[in-house]
């Protein structure tokens, strides 16, 4: 990756890192690269979650497109893949959504999809990032070839019939609680679970510009489950901020992820006939995942931490099923990005054809124990040629050699690198994963202090 793209877009401290100007700029690159022919006058899309920079960003950005001569349509909150479904269904040459994700409200992001909605190639991201950091002004537009500025209201509606037209099952009477994480779900969740038929209870659906993600959401279950067992509902859902994630819990309380809903649906659209080729995850996914694949004769590829790179793999392969076990689950049949959203339909569904309860189609999966330690850092350049750190590597790997594994990797979208220990002994994992992540904590702020 540059310097300014992740895994997933243009990430920062909103005034800080990702500034007005920053945004302004890459409204400009994105409209002069993806414009889709010369002379051709570009519409570029914007959607926003709720957080409070939200509407200073899409005002750089807007004020970015049209100074070079495209149009820019303001889409308002709006989860991220409904507008990568709008790029393509309204014929647009770029769509981008001002969002962090999962983050909290300080930190934003860019996202920017192509004209087929899917998010840029490196190659793509790397044209767009040497525009935005070239010294050299943008060429501007004059007179009557600067672009407007409009508003399009109807875009949620129309998102959601969309996803309404995708129930291929009757999900009436089953009871669910929706937690849309002061996020971009507020705009959509609701009006969709309505056209459903489906008993539901919104929960963390009063954004304030600084509440997202705030103890809520698919990262911060607490609440949720204490929900879905005291108001005794059927399960409990779990969007990010922008919903393109989703977690879930049965009705017990009990956290069902990414991977265990790709192994439900897995299954299911095996059983139907209608799964292609191989599910895709990343190295992140519990083994657990690869075994109850495989035990109904499902492959499972593998790829990088991030959607995007799932999403290539599923292209390549010609998969229509893939995932991140954070909740990211692509459906490549019906949508060009991870859809929460679509993801909780698609679960639904699942749950009346085989009148199962969550608990019990999530038990075909075991879980095995997986711990997490971030190492905050103040560079994450050099730490996988470190010494000391490669050595602790070493000395943790072998520690659990024959029963588990250890994945160390650098966050795409904050300044942490991740520690993940997998295996059977939960107080043993926890014990290397923190030792580990404090010798990479300290090595890199001494490396920070000698750059």
């Amino acid at each position: 990756m540059g310097k300014l793209f992740g895994t997933d877009g243009i990430r920062g401290v909103a005034g800080e890192t990702l500034t007005g100007q920053l945004a302004f700029r890459a409204g400009q690159a994105a409209a002069l690269i993806l414009s889709r022919a010369e002379g051709h006058r570009a519409r570029v899309l914007i959607g926003k979650d709720s957080r409070i920079s939200s509407d200073m960003l899409e005002a750089a950005l807007a004020a970015g497109v049209t100074s070079v001569g495209a149009d820019a349509v303001l889409l308002g909150l709006l989860p991220t893949p409904a507008v990568a479904w709008l790029t393509v269904e309204q014929g647009a040459d770029a769509g981008m959504v001002i969002s962090a994700s999962h983050n909290s409200y300080e930190h934003n992001g860019i996202k920017i999809f192509g004209a087929r909605g899917y998010k840029l190639s490196d190659e793509l991201e790397d044209a767009v990032e040497t525009l935005v950091l070239s010294p050299d002004p943008m060429p501007q537009a004059m007179f009557g070839s600067i672009g407007r500025v409009v508003r399009d209201d109807e875009a949620a509606g129309l998102y959601a019939a969309h996803l309404a037209g995708n129930v291929d099952a009757d999900l009436s009477g089953l009871r669910v609680a929706a937690d849309c994480a002061n996020g971009a779900a507020v705009r959509t969740a609701g009006d969709l679970l309505s056209r459903t038929g489906i008993q539901f209870e919104l929960l963390s659906d009063r954004p304030d510009g600084r509440n997202i993600n705030d103890k809520c959401g698919s990262t911060h279950m607490e609440a949720l489950r204490q929900s879905v067992v005291e108001g005794g509902f059927d399960l409990g859902l779990a969007f990010d901020g922008d919903a393109d994630r989703l977690m879930a819990a049965d009705h017990l309380g009990q956290e069902v992820d990414g991977d265990q809903m790709l192994v439900i649906c897995g299954r299911q659209l095996q059983q139907k006939g209608k799964l292609k080729g191989k599910v895709v995850t990343t190295v992140m996914s519990n083994i657990g995942l690869k075994q109850a694949c495989g035990e109904t004769g499902i492959e499972v590829l593998e790829t990088q931490v991030g959607d995007r790179y799932v999403l290539q793999e599923m292209i390549d392969k010609g998969a229509n099923l893939g995932g991140e076990q954070s909740g990211h689950i692509i459906w490549l049949d019906d949508s060009t990005t991870g859809d929460g959203i679509l993801s909780a339909l698609k679960l639904l569904a699942v749950l009346k054809d085989t009148g199962k309860t969550l608990q019990e189609l999530a038990g075909q999966m075991t879980r095995y124990p997986q711990v997490l330690v971030n190492a905050t850092v103040e560079t994450k350049e050099g730490w996988d040629e470190n010494p000391i750190i490669q050595e602790e590597i070493r000395k943790a790997e072998k520690a659990i050699s024959g029963t588990g594994r250890l994945l160390v990797r650098p966050s795409g979208t904050e300044q942490k690198i991740r520690v993940m220990a997998e295996g059977s002994d939960p107080d043993e994992l926890q014990r290397l994963a923190e030792a580990l992540a404090e010798v990479i904590r300290v090595q890199q702020a001494i490396a920070g202090k000698q750059q």
